[in-house]
């Protein structure tokens, strides 16, 4: 069975016994009897909340190649950086991986900072950081197979990413193909937004049942673009409607109890003139309150083509992604220096709501510590 986040519920329970509501039959306790204090759910810690530059740099997921840097390093230990996106060129092996991940673990306990993310793109078929690691169907493939292979993929995925100490997949892909030379095409479960949300849902499910989270991508849907984001600016010109039937993996990710949602670099001017990761009517709005989804919002590469062909350099991307409401921000290319210094900038001017990101700072931090109870 999935992990379901309980944020909300674990909330409104502390918020009733702070109030001195005594739950009744129905809560869990006897008639006349003591309640079970709930637990209360994670939130920022004070030396993050109060320090402009480790309240930024939590939300940081900068690229890292065969072997961890002093720089890296150092930003772990000072607690300045949230993890890690993975890249591990062709011939590492597994153990030498285990190593460097297990020495960025080593170096954030020593900074008594909080736990790294340590994230890969490890969908199956033509993304697959780590080739000799499952899943060994793509996720088209699947589809001739339903639901409990995709299940059992994921799940030998979670477990073979898990050992080496990995705890996120930035996978499955839920987008639908919609149009003829839809750019991810290839890497999608499914034309059929059904078929797309249970193969989906299962292989997530499968990757959450072996303790690493799930990231249901691209939110809102890529599957009308026909221009590749990761190199240039891609507007999808569609209402409401046509988006509509995309969301349905979505809708069933966040259901079915994913750790994250990736959300996209296209445009949708059906929905907003800003690119999604830009779009506090997509992250906030759509997202959170028309779906409900109460978990780590992550953001799709904020040094991509999407962003960088229409003159939205990484500081920029950072400091919209953060106002639009995303929690992770993503940096597949760089060490996410420049956003780091353009965050810090901007909540120090007040152009940045700190309660907003203390928020997502506790979002994340219920994302690590449910993380960190299954790691090896």
């Amino acid at each position: 069975m999935l992990r379901r986040r309980r944020i909300a519920l674990a909330c409104i329970a502390v918020a009733a016994l702070a109030a001195g509501i005594a739950l009744g039959a129905d809560g869990g306790s006897e008639p006349g009897g003591t309640a079970e204090p709930a637990a209360a759910a994670p939130t920022c810690p004070a030396e993050v909340a109060s320090d402009p530059r480790r309240l930024v740099g939590q939300m940081l997921i900068v690229r890292m190649e065969a072997t961890a840097t002093e720089g890296l390093l150092a930003r772990l230990r000072a607690g300045e950086l949230g993890g890690v996106i993975l890249f591990p060129p062709e011939g590492t092996s597994p153990s030498a991986l285990r190593e460097q991940i297990a020495l960025l673990r080593r170096a954030a306990a020593r900074g008594a900072a909080a736990a790294p993310l340590i994230a890969i793109d490890q969908e199956g078929g033509e993304v697959r950081r780590l080739p000799d690691l499952p899943p060994d169907r793509a996720p088209r493939a699947l589809a001739a197979f339903g639901e409990r292979a995709a299940h059992t993929e994921g799940a030998a995925t979670g477990r073979a990413l898990h050992r080496l100490g990995i705890d996120v997949d930035l996978a499955p892909v839920l987008d639908v193909p919609a149009v003829d030379g839809a750019f991810i095409a290839s890497r999608a479960f499914s034309a059929d937004p059904s078929q797309a949300a249970a193969l989906g849902v299962a292989f997530g499910g499968g990757l959450q049942d072996e303790g690493v989270g799930a990231t249901a991508k691209h939110f809102p849907g890529l599957g009308l673009a026909t221009e590749n984001t990761d190199l240039g600016p891609s507007v999808i010109q569609a209402p409401d409607a046509a988006l509509d039937s995309g969301l349905e993996p979505f809708r069933a990710a966040v259901d079915a109890g994913f750790d994250l949602v990736m959300v996209s670099n296209a445009t949708y001017p059906a929905l907003d003139p800003r690119p999604a990761s830009q779009s506090r009517r997509v992250i906030d709005g759509l997202l959170r309150e028309q779906l409900g989804f109460d978990g780590a919002v992550i953001t799709d590469d904020l040094g991509a083509g999407a962003l960088t062909g229409a003159g939205i350099d990484e500081g920029d991307a950072a400091v919209g992604a953060a106002r639009a409401g995303s929690d992770l921000l993503l940096f597949a290319l760089s060490d996410g220096g420049a956003a780091r210094e353009a965050l810090v900038g901007a909540l120090r001017r007040g152009e940045l709501d700190r309660a907003s990101l203390v928020a997502s700072c506790a979002r994340t931090t219920s994302l690590r510590a449910e993380l960190s109870a299954t790691s090896p």
